[in-house]
Formats: structure tokens, sequence, C-alpha cells
């Protein structure tokens, strides 16, 4: 199984976001968190921000929408570049046809869920969607402390997956190091974002090989 790294922005330095970005090109996406303070408690950036970061960043844009309304705001996301395009399951009013409506620009469409929703909550958009994030944090804040209770939904949402025959990414967000990447990817992720871990040490590329690295071994 192929892995993906997801450098996740949030870490970074946001008054050198370009330069950054450069320092993580050996990376697969570049993981954009956009938060609006009243799904979470905390406020980051928008579309403008995001079509600025489309057109400069070395890699594809996965933006994950910790938004409330996501039914009216995904599409603009995608529209503006984003390669990716990730809303909560718990903010969206429609979730499948938030997913058709990324999806009709092109962009791939991806849903998450939080630490207390189950997986079966989203079993039946298995079809429907390109990617399933497992946040393995609450979502809002960078630096927390990776939920080992949260893995067995991976489990089950990949069982789930080739039950259904399909092959939507499992992707896992939160407190994700060279240490805790091989028990996500054992559980059935494939696809991780990583924020502390990478932009915390000086050497960027090496950081994202270790984490390559760990998930081999």
């Amino acid at each position: 199984m192929s892995i993906r790294i997801a450098p996740s922005i949030l870490a970074a330095d946001f008054a050198n976001l370009e330069s950054e970005m450069a320092q993580v090109s050996t990376a697969d996406l570049l993981h954009v968190d956009v938060m609006d303070g009243h799904f979470v408690p905390n406020l980051t950036l928008g579309l403008p921000v995001v079509k600025r970061l489309a057109e400069v960043s070395p890699l594809p844009l996965d933006v994950h929408l910790m938004i409330e309304d996501p039914d009216r705001w995904a599409p603009r996301y995608a529209e503006l570049g984003a390669a990716s395009v990730t809303f909560h399951f718990e903010a969206a009013r429609d979730a499948r046809q938030c997913a058709a409506d990324i999806k009709s620009t092109g962009a791939r469409a991806a849903v998450a869920i939080k630490p207390g929703t189950p997986a079966d909550a989203v079993t039946d958009l298995l079809e429907d969607v390109d990617m399933v994030l497992v946040m393995t944090v609450e979502p809002g804040f960078g630096g927390q402390s990776f939920m080992p209770e949260t893995l067995p939904k991976l489990t089950a949402l990949r069982a789930a997956a080739e039950q259904a025959g399909a092959a939507p990414w499992l992707q896992v967000d939160g407190g994700i190091s060279v240490e805790t990447a091989p028990y996500a990817v054992a559980a059935g992720a494939d696809t991780l974002v990583a924020g502390v871990s990478i932009f915390g040490p000086a050497d960027r590329a090496g950081a994202i090989q270790a984490i390559r690295d760990a998930c081999r071994h």
C-alpha cells in the first residue's frame, strides 16, 4: 500500500508560507486547515488565502474545512484550485450532495468525522467520496496528542469499503509522528496528515522521509 504524506501548514510559519511550502515539496499533498471559529473554536484562513496558496504551492492542496455550512462553501474552495476538499459529516446538511458538488468541479471530495462520531455514520458514503478523514484528535487546534482509541474506525471503514467494492483513501489527522504513524497505517490509513512533526524540525524533507520509513518498517 502506497502511503501519502500531507504536511499541515497549521504548524508552519504563516509569515513565510511560500518558503515553508517549498521545504515540504517531497511530500504528496499540502494540508490546509480552514476554521471559522464556529464549528471549531479557532479561526485560521479563508478563500483568498487558499486561492493564492493554490497558485504557488508545489503540491496539490488538500483543504480540510472545519466550518459551518460546507454545503455552500466547499465547492468554492474546489473552484479556487484545491485538489481535494474535505467537509465534516457533522456540519453538512446533505453529505452526499456536498460530495457531488465538490466532484462536479473536478476536485476530489472527502468527508471527515470527529473522534466521537462512529465509523458507521459514513459507511453509506464510501462509494460517493474519494477519501474519508478520521480525526485522531478533536478538530480545531494543532499539536494535540494522538488518540489511539480512534484507530478501530479505520479498520472498520477499510473493511466496509472492500465489501462495497469502493476504494476511498483513508486519511488520519492529529498527533501523527514517526511513533504514531505506523499504528495508523496498520489500522488501515494510507494518507497521513502531520503538522508539528514535519514543520517542527529544521530538516523538513528528513522528517517526511522518517515518517515514510517508519510506516514501511
